[in-house]
C-alpha cells in the first residue's frame, strides 16, 4: 500500500561554506610572507654562522703564531727590530723610531749566526717565520694588511728611538679578510676587519 505523498516542503541538503576569490588571494599572500620571513631568518643564521667560523679560524691561527713568538722573544739573548724578508735584514738605526716589518731574534747575543726572523710578506699578506738554520719558512698568519708590525716601546707604550735593552717588543697584526670569495664581485663583497696586538719583554735583561 502506497503512502500518501507529503505536502511538506523538502529541506535542501547542507552545502560546504565556500571562500571568495579575494579571501583566497589574501590568505595566499599572508602565507607567502610568513614562509619568506622564515627562509630569510634561516639564511641569515647560516650566514652569521659562516662569518663566525671564518673569524674564529683566523683568530686561532694568529693566537698560535703569537704563542710561538712570545716564547722565542722571552728566551732570546738579543732582539732587533728592522726591515727584512727571507734573504735580508736591516736593523733600524739608532736615533730612528724603532718600528719595522721584521724582527730578528738571536738565541745568544754573542752568536749572531744563530737567529730566527719574523717578517711580513706584503705581497702575500702573511706573517712568516724564517729559520735559516734549516731554510724553512713557516706561515703563521694570513690576510695581514698592515706594513709596520713590530716596534720597540717603553713601558708606557711610547716607541723608542734607540736599541737599548730595557724595551718591550710590540706586535700589531691587522686583518682584512674577504669572508666569502664567491661574493667578491660588486658591492655584496663581505669583509671583516680586526686587529691583534701583544707586547713582549725578554726575561734576561742585562
Amino acid at each position: 500500500m502506497k503512502r500518501p505523498a507529503s505536502n511538506l516542503p523538502r529541506t535542501p541538503a547542507p552545502q560546504g561554506a565556500a571562500y571568495t576569490l579575494p579571501e583566497v588571494m589574501v590568505t595566499s599572500a599572508l602565507l607567502t610572507l610568513v614562509i619568506a620571513g622564515l627562509i630569510s631568518f634561516h639564511l641569515l643564521g647560516l650566514r652569521l654562522d659562516r662569518i663566525g667560523r671564518a673569524k674564529l679560524g683566523a683568530t686561532d691561527e694568529a693566537r698560535r703564531s703569537l704563542s710561538l713568538l712570545e716564547k722565542e722573544v722571552r728566551e732570546a739573548g738579543w732582539v732587533q727590530v728592522g726591515w727584512g724578508d727571507e734573504s735580508t735584514f736591516v736593523p733600524v738605526s739608532p736615533g730612528q723610531p724603532q718600528t719595522g716589518n721584521a724582527l730578528q731574534i738571536y738565541t745568544d747575543k754573542a752568536d749572531t749566526n744563530r737567529f730566527v726572523r719574523y717578517f711580513l710578506d706584503a705581497a702575500n699578506e702573511q706573517l712568516v717565520r724564517f729559520d735559516p738554520e734549516n731554510g724553512v719558512q713557516q706561515r703563521l698568519a694570513r690576510f695581514v694588511t698592515n706594513e709596520l708590525a713590530f716596534a720597540a716601546e717603553d713601558l708606557s707604550g711610547t716607541v723608542q728611538t734607540n736599541p737599548y735593552n730595557n724595551r718591550v717588543i710590540a706586535l700589531t697584526l691587522q686583518f682584512n679578510q674577504l669572508l666569502f670569495p664567491s661574493m667578491a664581485v660588486g658591492p655584496g663583497g663581505l669583509y671583516d676587519f680586526y686587529q691583534v696586538r701583544t707586547r713582549i719583554t725578554r726575561r734576561a735583561l742585562e
